[in-house]
């Protein structure tokens, strides 16, 4: 697979919601000028988000925090809820009740608005590959911190249903692993694995699998 593809080849389209004019403007050229990507459409709010990605259908979402109206948060449940695109939150960071609901809310990650281009374009990449991404700078904080403060959501039933390979997977995406990472630590092949992650969120009923690192750090440290 080539830098400028997903997984079938295909053109990675992408909806930018933000409630900043220039902000969008900047994203759309930042996006809209990197081979094998399109930025199919922008919402200034979270309700035009929703019925913007029904509408167009975008691979990736890159999502606003503080908006308006239907804030970001909502608009990103409704939209992994009904597995209309994967969400990619763009925001000033914060280890705040924000950022968390955003990760209950079943965002694909979050990124930091201060990112350079290079780190948002290979972001809107791994996203739209099914790779989950958190900002570098803040990952293990953001994961323990989310785990010591939600519980319920660290220790799921279905945990107890995993096979061991997946739990091994599970352990690997709580080490913030890619797929070919994954693959590499396990010795199995890169297809092996998205069948593996596929199970494990399943069987956790999480939507995403930063919810399912949640999962496993907060396992971790139980």
């Amino acid at each position: 697979m080539t830098a400028n593809e997903v997984v079938d080849g295909s053109v990675i389209k992408i909806l930018i919601a933000d409630d900043h004019a220039a902000i969008r403007s900047g994203l759309r050229l930042i996006l809209g000028s990197v081979d094998g990507m399109v930025v199919v459409g922008e919402a200034a709010d979270g309700d035009v988000a929703v019925a913007q990605t029904k509408a167009l259908r975008p691979d990736v979402v890159l999502m606003d925090v503080r908006m308006p109206g239907v804030d970001g948060i909502a608009a990103t449940e409704q939209i992994t809820t009904d597995g209309l695109a994967k969400v990619l939150i763009l925001t000033t960071f914060e280890i705040d009740e924000y950022v968390f609901r955003a990760l209950r809310a079943g965002a694909s990650g979050f990124m930091l608005k201060s990112a350079s281009a290079d780190t948002l374009v290979d972001a809107v990449k791994s996203v739209a590959a099914g790779d989950g991404v958190l900002a570098p700078q803040v990952t293990r904080t953001l994961i323990d911190a989310f785990a010591s403060t939600a519980p319920d959501a660290a220790t799921p039933p279905g945990v107890a249903d995993l096979t061991e390979r997946e739990r091994e997977v599970l352990d690997c995406l709580g080490d913030g692993l890619s797929n070919t990472q994954i693959a590499s630590r396990l010795y199995i092949r890169e297809t092996t694995v998205k069948t593996h992650v596929s199970k494990v969120l399943t069987k956790l009923g999480v939507a995403s699998r930063v919810q399912a690192a949640i999962v496993a750090r907060g396992l971790a440290s139980s």
